[in-house]
């Protein structure tokens, strides 16, 4: 079943205050790319006393922009879904203009002693492609923020006169990566564990395929009418959005085992045979994906490494 992905948002303005909903609106920061697709979308939650979640990027445009649309408003919470540089960073200034808590369920994870490998192939860059100037840096990682409040998974962590907030963890894109429960619109703003255009990397070593299955599920047992993600428009029918993205998930661990029972046994092997109709600058994040896939399938007994050593990134791999 093919993920029914939410119409473009192209045309949604930068640095302008959107009322989405009777209580959410949205502003979105210029920061598009082939991974964060129009831009970063933070929530405006509430009509006087607000909650912003995901400040965004670290961008003067995108701050200006959040300052005018919290005009005579008081913050009285500051929610982080995860801590990739699309997301916390403007948190710091945000924190500091309002005094408004921070919450999230943590930092992120440091991994000591883990050593990066190296899977730039050049024949993959686009040469006409040009950065803007304002331009963040994909996928980087936050590891200044940490919040004031540490929220638990299932807490009823903020209340305003107008609505309740709960946490809901969903590990997997990251491994600290909470989706928000709002309860008086029954609506769940799912960060990047579930984005409206495309599907989510899960890159290793702090995305981790096993917890992402878990967490879909997690979220696909829920009844929650609207999906708010962080990229893309919102997802007004979420369960069959959601079926269908976890069928895609389980579709492609079942065409990375058969492409190692053909005898493609290498991670950049494999993403060039299964992800050949897609953009070759993806290629990189598609193989960090596939590794988790195959971290997982390690772990399930259905594959080993050729050479018994743990699964890596530009390692080979059998079928037990």
């Amino acid at each position: 079943m093919a993920i029914p992905f939410v119409p473009r948002i192209d045309d949604a303005p930068y640095f302008e205050s959107t009322q989405m909903s009777p209580l959410i609106q949205r502003v979105i920061a210029k920061n598009p790319s082939k991974f964060s697709y129009h831009g970063t979308g933070t929530y405006i939650l509430g009509s006087q006393n607000v909650v912003v979640v995901d400040p965004g990027p670290k961008l003067d445009s995108h701050r200006d922009a959040l300052m005018k649309a919290l005009e005579n408003r008081t913050v009285v919470g500051i929610v982080v879904t995860h801590c990739h540089s699309d997301h916390s960073p403007l948190t710091q200034w945000l924190h500091e203009f309002t005094d408004a808590p921070r919450y999230a369920i943590g930092p992120h994870k440091v991994y000591e002693g883990f050593v990066e490998e190296d899977d730039h192939d050049p024949s993959e860059d686009d040469p006409t492609e040009v950065k803007e100037e304002e331009e963040e840096e994909r996928e980087t990682i936050d590891l200044a923020f940490a919040p004031d409040i540490a929220v638990t998974d299932g807490e009823w962590f903020l209340k305003t006169s107008e609505f309740s907030l709960q946490a809901v963890a969903t590990p997997g894109h990251t491994s600290n990566h909470l989706a928000v429960a709002m309860d008086a619109e029954n609506a769940l703003f799912t960060g990047d564990h579930v984005m409206g255009w495309s599907t989510t990397v899960v890159s290793p070593p702090d995305g981790d395929m096993r917890q992402y299955f878990e967490s879909m599920n997690k979220v696909i047992g829920r009844s929650d009418s609207i999906l708010w993600p962080t990229h893309g428009g919102p997802v007004t029918d979420p369960q069959p959005f959601l079926r269908a993205y976890l069928d895609h998930r389980l579709e492609r661990e079942r065409q990375i085992v058969a492409q190692i029972a053909a005898g493609n046994n290498t991670i950049p092997g494999i993403v060039k045979v299964l992800y050949a109709s897609v953009d070759k600058r993806l290629h990189r994040p598609a193989r960090r994906s596939v590794w988790s896939h195959l971290r997982k399938l390690v772990d399930d007994g259905v594959v080993a490494t050729t050479d018994g050593g743990a699964p890596r990134l530009l390692g080979s791999y059998e079928l037990i």
